[in-house]
């Protein structure tokens, strides 16, 4: 399968939204489920592209930007160079991978692992980064296995919770050194 990473175009905002918060809602990653206050934020990539890097794989013939919008999404991740609105954990000289997700009829093909992989080349490229971080839920296996086989290794100081009042969303904490 041939598959292109690259930006997201305006026409693949609504597109990849939907992907991710499919993705999101089908393995169960949502604690209030269709309700779930954050479906809009992973619905949201205008406004994740206008505050971070959000970058989209694409197979088939409009895989490359500007070939008019043929290619198939198949998924897309959120790339925090340097801090900023979409930064979750990211301290100084760390970038941060945000809301990866691969539509369920596209996994088991490497498409996470290549999204994974341009952030990895895109926070080498970041002048002064040293290292690249990220947050993921407990039952995100297959991720975790994806994040390891790329060199990434847990980091349990960093784990956090997004909602304090629920005890049970801490969320696990990797990173990868530079």
């Amino acid at each position: 399968m041939d598959i292109v990473i690259r930006p997201v175009e305006p026409y693949e905002f609504e597109e990849l939204g939907e992907i991710t918060a499919q993705a999101y809602l089908g393995d169960g990653l949502l604690d209030f489920g269709g309700t779930d206050a954050y479906l809009g934020e992973l619905r949201d990539v205008a406004g994740r592209a206008a505050a971070a890097e959000v970058l989209v794989a694409v197979e088939g013939t409009g895989a490359l930007a500007g070939a008019g919008g043929a290619g198939r999404v198949l998924g897309g991740v959120t790339f925090v160079p340097r801090g900023g609105p979409m930064a979750d954990i990211a301290g100084p000289g760390e970038a941060e991978i945000r809301m990866l997700a691969v539509a369920r009829a596209a996994r088991r093909r490497g498409v996470g692992e290549a999204l994974v992989r341009a952030c990895a080349d895109r926070a080498r490229a970041t002048e002064e980064c040293v290292r690249i971080v990220l947050s993921t839920q407990r039952t995100m296996r297959a991720a975790h296995r994806v994040y390891e086989r790329l060199g990434f290794v847990r980091s349990p100081g960093r784990d956090w919770n997004p909602v304090p009042h629920l005890d049970d969303i801490t969320l696990l904490t990797y990173e990868l050194t530079l």
